[in-house]
């Protein structure tokens, strides 16, 4: 069977995930862009932008397990876009321009489903209206025996580890305080009992966290 696995998602310390305010020119709130500025010099990322080179450090050696064996995404809505209730239009597509950087199906949850877009790179959106777990079997359908990645944003993450379908989670913590927007860990009391957890430091402040089943 695939895993589900959730990678380089960052929360603060005081376990928010995105801030207060989501539009289309701050995907993040008044987060901004500083839960993933430890993202940002990796190599990992840096190749998304299409430069060579990169940090290589462990910060960089995590966010590289990011898409190695992934066949498959599953997102909610708000990661893939800053509008609410029926979409005005298709012709949004998501804030990463002709080519994703997902280059596989992508499965976005919605109540509001819309025909699916193919994009450059092997990137095909498909929206649906799903529980986690039948959102999970179309994901593991279309990823061919690879696995599954939970994207985002943290009311899906919740959503997923509240229906024990996670089976390793790495949770970057960055060391700023938010204070308000959307929480990763309500209602998930005991949730460390599921999991093997192993943590590391990095120089740049970021407590990298990874829960694994046994």
């Amino acid at each position: 069977m695939s895993r589900v696995r959730v990678h380089n998602f960052s929360i603060s310390i005081d376990g928010f995930a995105t801030g207060e305010g989501q539009s289309l020119d701050t995907p993040f709130g008044h987060a901004g862009a500083r839960l993933h500025e430890w993202f940002f010099p990796t190599r990992t990322f840096q190749r998304m932008q299409g430069k060579p080179e990169g940090s290589s450090g462990v910060d960089g050696a995590v966010a590289a397990t990011w898409d190695a064996g992934i066949g498959a995404e599953i997102m909610g809505r708000n990661k893939f876009s800053p509008h609410r209730g029926p979409w005005e239009n298709h012709d949004w597509n998501g804030w990463w321009g002709p080519n994703p950087p997902f280059h596989t199906p992508v499965f976005v949850l919605t109540h509001h489903p819309r025909p699916s877009v193919e994009m450059e790179g092997g990137t095909t959106f498909h929206f649906i209206d799903a529980t986690p777990q039948e959102a999970l079997r179309q994901a593991r359908e279309a990823a061919g025996g690879l696995d599954v990645r939970i994207g985002g944003g943290p009311t899906t993450v919740r959503e997923f580890l509240a229906e024990d379908l996670v089976d390793h989670l790495h949770i970057a913590v960055v060391p700023i305080v938010l204070g308000r927007g959307e929480r990763l860990w309500d209602g998930l009391e005991g949730l460390e009992q599921r999991f093997e957890i192993e943590s590391v430091t990095t120089p740049s402040g970021v407590t990298h966290m990874t829960f694994t089943r046994p």
